[in-house]
């Protein structure tokens, strides 16, 4: 019951509760620590006002609750005189700085500690993800919430602690204050409420700036994307300026919502102080004037509500700055919550022995309610080579990432070994997967760790490199470079031409030690002359691996044992090359259309 009311009503401190535990109680009790030993220490001012004019009378009553603090000087034999009182003075707020600097640090190590593993967290939720609900994400989005967002996460935390702290303080020296004036802290206490309704008005509009910062962020970070992605294309269609005016209407909102939430921030502490004294005034006027009070207990009680109304005008500051990044909160929390409902699910089986079969029976996909495939019986074996031809939207990319275990099956059963892919950990068998596209992966590194994917220069490793780029036909290529295998191949290797971007990709996989070898359009960018260079280097591995080759141009799949031929998101007909011109007049004509 009481989860449930805090997740409803106080969703924020639940969220970092939940991150934090245990720390969150320790901050706020660091908070109420320091405020207990400033309070102390300003008591002592009472008594030593009274000293101004009496300095061996000090009227205990005028403490009004907080004589305790003179009965136990007393108890222990303590005369309250002028170097008592300045000996705790001292004592009180020396404590109170040794205090103070514990909690600093520890608020600077629990913050880094929250937001190191918010960041974990999240990469391991984005890297968890399934492949259909990744693929069907915004870039944009994702980017900006594990980058910017989580920046202003970090924010988010520090002002909503700072606001909880303030209102421990707060709530401290009103005590303070109630044991000394108990009239005057009620009249002060229902002022400061009073003040607290002209804020509410600015904190609505300060969180609904945020939330649509956030937005606009995740927009602009997505445009950042494709730009870079298709900047090619833009720069040689003179499409820049037009792409650029786009961008520049969303950085225009972005301001335009900074400013926004910043000239609210600017209203509340510009107007805090003057609403402050305005009340602090008020009340010493009824008190003293109206209700006749004496002033010396109003002055020390005065100390307290100032401090106290200055913490709750902090706090309600330092609310007002959550609020304009509680946007971003809600953002993260709700991807979070994505990132849990579309985790990738998987088994616990691993198939340790080598993959011997793969096979689909009655197999139907679906892309929400759209059929993608239908009825797709097939069976792999160890060592085959199998293609899949058809022409665009076909299924053929699917079907294979199907068999990656990439995509689950919508319907029917997926066996691996004999044994239903639910069972086993996709993780484990994918790492037996190389996956080449059209598209090469190519990071900005070294070619050494670009093939070995950041494997330690052991000699059994550089011995496998050495093989990866022997099988993958780049060796003459790597020896030719000014570093060898040391040359940086820049920004998606820009220097590179497509065949040796390919070649890369392909070493890649080899170094891998996989046992199937996936190659989805991987030659259909390169001119004639390269891919025919390449089909060879994927010939000469045929019976080695089992190799999936989805393709465009059927002449790269002549030697291919068995073709998989796909219409409509079925498979038409099965066969080898020979076989299949003689028994599917489908294929006949893609291969007669592209004269082979």
């Amino acid at each position: 019951m009481i989860k449930k009311f805090i997740k409803k009503y106080f969703e924020s401190f639940a969220y970092f509760y939940t991150n934090l535990r245990h720390r969150v109680f320790v901050v706020l009790g660091l908070s109420i620590l320091i405020g207990v030993l400033d309070g102390l220490g300003l008591t002592m001012f009472l008594p030593l006002l009274q000293m101004i004019n009496d300095s061996e009378s000090v009227d205990s009553e005028e403490l009004g609750k907080l004589q305790f603090l003179v009965d136990f000087l007393n108890s222990v034999g303590l005369e309250l005189n002028l170097l008592t009182v300045l000996a705790f003075m001292m004592f009180f707020f020396v404590g109170k700085g040794i205090v103070q600097y514990i909690a600093d640090v520890y608020k600077v190590n629990v913050q880094q500690n929250f937001i190191t593993k918010l960041r974990l967290k999240n990469l391991r939720g984005l890297n968890n993800l399934s492949y259909k609900y990744f693929v069907m994400s915004d870039a944009g989005r994702i980017q900006n919430t594990l980058t910017g967002e989580i920046a202003r996460v970090s924010t988010a935390y520090s002002a909503y602690l700072k606001a909880l702290q303030y209102i421990v303080l707060v709530i401290v020296y009103m005590a303070f204050a109630f044991t000394l004036d108990a009239q005057f802290a009620v009249l002060v206490s229902i002022g400061g409420i009073l003040t607290n309704f002209l804020y509410k008005n600015l904190y609505r509009k300060t969180k609904g700036a945020s939330r649509k910062l956030t937005g606009d962020n995740n927009i602009f970070q997505s445009l950042i994307i494709q730009n870079v992605a298709n900047f090619k294309y833009l720069k040689a269609t003179g499409s820049l300026r037009r792409y650029e005016k786009k961008l520049s209407n969303s950085v225009k909102k972005i301001e335009g919502n900074n400013k926004k939430i910043g000239k609210l921030s600017a209203i509340l502490t510009s107007a805090r102080e003057p609403i402050l004294v305005l009340v602090v005034v008020s009340v010493i006027y009824i008190q003293t004037s109206i209700m006749g009070s004496g002033l010396g207990p109003i002055l020390m009680s005065l100390v307290f509500f100032y401090r106290a109304l200055s913490y709750l005008m902090l706090m309600q500051t330092r609310y007002n700055m959550f609020l304009a990044v509680s946007g971003s909160l809600e953002n993260i929390m709700l991807f979070e919550q994505e990132m849990r409902q579309n985790k990738e699910k998987t088994g616990s089986g691993k198939p340790d022995d080598s993959v011997k079969v793969l096979e689909l029976s009655q197999v139907e996909f679906f892309y929400d309610q759209t059929p993608i495939l239908r009825k797709i019986d097939l069976k792999v074996n160890s060592a085959e080579t199998v293609a899949f031809v058809g022409e665009s939207g076909s299924g053929k990319t699917t079907l294979v990432n199907i068999l990656a275990g990439l995509l689950p099956v919508g319907k029917g059963n997926y066996l691996i070994n004999a044994v239903n892919s639910n069972e086993w950990n996709i993780n484990a068998f994918q790492k037996k997967i190389g996956y080449i596209t059209q598209d090469s992966v190519i990071f900005n590194d070294s070619l050494y760790n670009n093939v070995t994917f950041w494997a330690e220069r052991t000699e059994e490793n550089v011995n496998r490199f050495a093989e990866a780029i022997r099988k993958a036909a780049i060796n003459d290529f790597v020896q030719s470079l000014p570093e060898k295998e040391d040359t940086y191949l820049g920004n998606n290797g820009i220097n590179l031409s497509g065949g040796q971007k390919q070649r890369i990709s392909i070493a890649r996989e080899l170094f891998k030690e996989v046992e199937i070898l996936i190659l989805d359009e991987a030659t259909s960018a390169l001119d004639s002359e390269t891919e025919r260079a390449i089909q060879e280097n994927i010939d000469a591995l045929k019976g080695e691996y089992t190799i999936l080759i989805v393709a465009h141009r059927i002449a790269t799949i002549k030697n291919a044992d068995r073709i998989v031929v796909m219409k409509n998101g079925e498979i038409s007909h099965i066969g080898a090359f020979s076989e299949l011109l003689e028994k599917s007049p489908y294929f006949k004509k893609l291969v007669e259309l592209q004269e082979v």
